[in-house]
């Protein structure tokens, strides 16, 4: 019998059945992208330390590129998708090559998705400090970019899936499932989520706006956290964590149950992001209720996890990696256990625009994220490079530091956001607030910000011994080359797609499906008995199934396992039905014919260029512009607000973290010259405020010649802008930023009209307002007013 030695992109090529053949892994892709992980994430987690500081200490913003509402959606882009990001690709490379048997399918495609997404990062670090941002949280990247990773995404999933279509293996475990999900839930988030119209090089508008291009923004947010930070990491967890511990994972049942339900439930509940705003009803409790059901497949998983150790404790006592991968488990079940609870929506009245949710989103991040690449780093390099970790001892440092910084961290968050919380909403027994200036509860909440600050530079410490710890390692050894032989099955004769696709376990769970949505469209006495309707089914065909089993029926699951095509449309369509259910009834209903409804005008453009100013700046990374229907926060800010006073925003502005007050009703609260000392000095304005200074906008000036295009790209998204809007646009401006500055003039502040400060405070002045009607001697029409 002849043997084969395959390696390279001749790996593509199918032996015939029977045939010994030799397969050498590709491992040089895992190690750059280990090596790139741990250098981002220093960097990311770096970045992270120091808006940290800033927000407790003002002067660390040295320059405006390298403030805060620069450095923060940096910080969030570095340690998402550059840390955690070549984590999780690192650890699909090693171990579906195992998993599958069989080496990556193309040499060339691993090269390019390496270097492509490195390419990417690169770009990210340069255009959002330089402001270059479309303000949309954890998709803040431009269009070029946009483009970038799509393509790069579709060469990973095209090596990835060309892989499993040549595997030897043909049984897929548990980790693939999860990689499967991940790759293409994160495509149709990605590419949904950044449908924009380009304006000119690395400028854009997003096609949706107001409560659309909100509830499409956190249906994408919410599944990157769930579908980037979690699924794929699972995978990860389900391979790594019992080749450490050396046993079997706890439950395969578990595991399938634990699957199925949380990439179908998970796409639903990006809406509790948008909790007591002006969202749709409908779509705020569809978010609320998927977010409860959440709490039953993650902890599953989170216990299929930890079970996985049992009897194994003395050796989860010397052995770093397991220490490392108990503890993310363990954060995993407690963010998982947090989520839902935030998603009640009393609780996120309180907790929502707070520092809880920061809290909340580092324990995940930082806890399960970083202590489970930490753990498979700790495990990989070693097998990687022929030799035993370098310093055990500095591993374990590395442990207790890192859990110690982050529990700091967290605590910080938690304290700092419940007093936030309960300070907004406390009254005196007249009735008025309490507590009437914001910076009061900035400057009550300061010591948890050195808190946070310290707590993170521990973890950062941490980050930095274990690169020295991997590298020591690395110096130490020599890369191996694993090759291993394997024999080519024969084709098996397995159930036809139809026989799958129709089977009675698809059919039932259409069928529960499929009455279960029906009962959350009917009234509230039809509800109850079709999901009384949903359960009997449910009940009825697992009894079904175990009857099946004991006749000795094949597991229609096992079969599943076998055929990878059918198990990736199985999935898709599980993940497709949430966001189906959600997305579609948003987008009938365009915001321009609820703006017509309501009257609402779009930008004057001088409003049109302060507004980009604005997000060029990140202002929406501390400020909201939603007054929720509380008493206490229409007390503050003013009447809540509406559907209608955003739907011709592209991006909305809604916010997710408020540093500082909500800007909704900000127009007319205060004259020109209060703008004009915040933005210079805010500390002359609010003793304690922690805001940067914006002094470079008094000289910096708008480039008027490229109003036209950014109007006519709104043109194209749906906002009314006329032709006589476009054309008057440079004229408009002019005279709306002499009357700023002659306003200004008359309280001794000599400013140029087209000065970005300038129109930054023509921007702030229009919230909330309808624009003035144009005056019968001007020559310049309002913009908007035409019909």
């Amino acid at each position: 019998m002849t043997t084969a030695s395959v390696t390279g992109d001749d790996a593509a090529m199918i032996s015939p059945a029977g045939e010994r053949v030799r397969i050498t892994y590709d491992d040089e892709t895992p190690r750059l992208f280990v090596m790139a992980s741990v250098l981002w994430g220093i960097v990311g987690m770096l970045v992270g330390a120091i808006v940290a500081l800033q927000l407790a200490w003002w002067p660390a913003n040295v320059h405006a590129m390298l403030a805060f509402g620069r450095l923060r959606p940096l910080h969030t882009n570095a340690v998402i998708f550059a840390f955690v990001g070549n984590m999780i690709f690192a650890g699909i490379y090693h171990s579906t090559q195992r998993l599958v048997r069989a080496r990556m399918a193309s040499n060339a495609l691993s090269k390019i998705h390496f270097w492509g997404w490195q390419a990417i990062i690169v770009a990210a670090a340069i255009t959002l400090p330089l402001g270059i941002t479309q303000a949309k949280e954890y998709a803040e990247l431009e269009w070029p970019i946009d483009i970038a990773i799509a393509v790069v995404w579709v060469i990973f999933a095209v090596n990835f899936f060309w892989t499993l279509a040549r595997r030897n293996e043909k049984h897929l475990y548990v980790a693939i499932w999860f990689y499967i999900a991940t790759i293409i839930t994160v495509a149709i988030l990605h590419v949904v989520n950044a449908i924009s119209i380009p304006v000119f090089a690395f400028k854009s508008y997003s096609v949706y706006g107001g409560a659309q291009d909100a509830l499409v923004q956190w249906w994408y947010g919410h599944n990157a956290v769930a579908f980037f930070l979690t699924t794929p990491v699972l995978g990860i967890m389900y391979y790594y964590l019992p080749k450490a511990a050396g046993r079997a994972v706890y439950s395969y049942r578990l595991s399938i149950i634990h699957f199925w339900a949380l990439i179908f439930v998970y796409i639903w509940a990006g809406p509790h992001h948008l909790l007591n705003t002006a969202l749709p009803d409908w779509a705020q409790t569809l978010g609320m209720v998927f977010s409860l059901m959440l709490w039953a497949p993650s902890w599953g998983g989170m216990l299929n996890g930890l079970l996985t150790l049992r009897g194994g404790w003395g050796q989860l006592r010397t052995d770093p990696v397991l220490k490392f991968f108990a503890a993310g488990v363990t954060f995993y079940g407690m963010a998982t256990f947090e989520g839902p609870l935030l998603s009640i929506k009393s609780v996120s009245s309180l907790a929502h625009y707070t520092d809880w949710i920061i809290g909340h989103v580092h324990a995940g991040a930082l806890g399960w994220n970083g202590f489970m690449a930490a753990g498979m780093f700790y495990w990989m390099i070693p097998k990687l490079y022929g030799r035993e970790l370098w310093s055990k001892r500095l591993a374990d440092a590395h442990f207790w530091l890192g859990t110690f910084g982050i529990l700091l961290y967290v605590v910080a968050m938690w304290v700092s956001g419940v007093t936030q919380g309960l300070m907004w909403r406390a009254t005196n027994p007249d009735g008025s607030l309490m507590y009437p200036t914001f910076v009061e509860t900035v400057i009550a909440i300061k010591p948890m910000y050195w808190m946070r600050f310290i707590g993170g530079s521990l973890y950062l410490v941490g980050m930095i011994m274990m690169g020295y710890n991997l590298l020591r390692t690395v110096l130490a050894g020599k890369p191996v080359v694993t090759t291993i032989e394997v024999v080519v099955a024969p084709p098996a004769i397995e159930p036809t797609w139809t026989e799958i696709v129709f089977s009675r376990p698809v059919m039932v769970t259409t069928g529960v499906l499929g009455i279960g949505g029906l009962a959350l469209a009917t009234n509230m006495f039809v509800s109850p008995l079709l999901m009384i309707v949903a359960f009997a089914v449910g009940i009825i065909g697992s009894v079904a199934f175990q009857a099946a089993k004991r006749n000795g029926a094949p597991a229609w699951h096992r079969i599943l396992e076998g055929r990878a095509l059918i198990m990736t449309s199985l999935a898709t369509i599980a993940v497709l039905a949430g966001g189906v259910a959600e997305i579609v009834p948003a987008l009938v209903v365009k915001p321009v014919e609820i703006a017509s409804k309501a009257d609402v005008h779009p930008y004057r453009p001088l409003e049109l260029e302060g507004r980009d100013v604005y997000i060029r700046e990140g202002c929406y990374t501390c400020h909201s512009q939603m007054i929720r229907p509380l008493h206490f926060e229409a007390l503050r800010y003013g009447e809540p607000s509406t559907l209608a006073e955003s739907a011709l925003d592209h991006p909305f502005q809604w916010g997710s973290k408020r540093t500082g007050p909500d800007l909704a009703r900000e127009g007319g609260k205060y004259p020109n010259l209060w703008h004009y000392r915040h933005m210079i000095d805010p500390r002359a304005i609010t003793a304690g405020s922690n805001m940067p200074p914006y002094a470079h906008l008094e000289t910096a000036k708008v480039d008027l010649s490229r109003t036209h295009e950014k109007m006519n790209g709104l043109k194209s998204v749906g906002v009314p802008y006329t032709e006589r809007d476009m054309q008057g646009a440079v004229d408009d401006a002019h005279a709306q930023g002499q009357a700023i500055a002659k306003d200004l003039a008359t309280e001794g502040v000599t400013i140029q009209p087209d000065a970005e400060l300038v129109a930054v405070i023509a921007y702030l002045q229009r919230l909330g307002k309808k624009p003035e009607p144009p005056k019968p001697s001007s020559p310049v029409a309002t913009v908007g007013a035409e019909k």
